[in-house]
């Protein structure tokens, strides 16, 4: 299955990368949504867009927006604990430069890299339901789709991961969910699915994942990307 075929297996919805602002499809999100509005007047509580470099080979799948993080701010990761370990690790592997100082207008820039979230609305308990994981996915799909460059994904998280694996239109059985695996996707257009832990307050303090486990799965990642751009580079010397 083609990037192109991706989005088709996601329904009617599949070619649009981002939710309207006041994205009525799962209730109970839609709900919540209005609440912290009423609480909290000045966040963003809205669907959060992606944050992408339009060259991205990476592409990065969170669960959902933290309640005080993301929909706060109105960028992935941003303002809270893992997006601190995420940039911070961006950073350091070359896909992303600037600042991150945890608010949209800090100035950080991607650099070859794109993060999306599995479901774009914070859920309550930040547990979302299957039904809303779903219903998301056609944003997910368009998402991989708009990229054409892309060789990597990185999971972070089993749902993350189930959730790529159905935009494909894989089995989820034939790419079991491990931290640091490895899975080439037939038909994908050559990407990669990597998977990690997600990079939560509470898989760090409880030691799940620590920041040399996750540093490990980036250097695989920038091992892959380098390959790849290596490749696409004309030999030197050749006419």
């Amino acid at each position: 299955m083609s990037r192109k075929a991706v989005a088709a297996t996601a329904g009617p919805k599949g070619k649009r990368a981002e939710p309207d602002a006041d994205c009525q499809i799962c209730p109970r999100l839609a709900a919540y949504r209005a609440s912290g509005r009423a609480e909290e007047p000045d966040w963003h509580n809205a669907p959060v867009p992606n944050f992408a470099a339009a060259n991205a080979r990476l592409l990065i799948v969170g669960l959902a927006p933290g309640l005080r993080g993301a929909n706060r701010t109105g960028r992935p990761f941003t303002g809270d604990f893992a997006g601190d370990l995420l940039y911070e690790t961006l950073l350091d592997f070359g896909f992303a430069q600037g600042a991150y100082r945890a608010r949209v207008d800090d100035g950080l820039r991607l650099a070859g890299s794109a993060i999306t979230n599995a479901v774009r609305c914070v859920p309550p308990q930040n547990k979302p339901t299957p039904q809303e994981i779903n219903a998301c996915r056609p944003f997910l799909a368009a998402t991989i789709e708009s990229l054409p460059d892309l060789c990597a994904i990185l999971a972070l998280g089993r749902i993350a991961h189930d959730s790529i694996l159905r935009a494909f239109g894989q089995k989820l059985s034939a790419f079991p969910f491990a931290h640091g695996a490895e899975h080439i996707l037939p038909e994908a257009g050559a990407v990669t699915l990597f998977d990690s832990y997600h990079c939560s307050r509470y898989n760090t303090n409880t030691g799940v994942l620590t920041p040399p486990m996750f540093r490990a799965v980036f250097a695989s990642l920038r091992a892959k990307i380098d390959a790849v751009e290596n490749a696409d580079q004309p030999s030197k010397g050749m006419p």
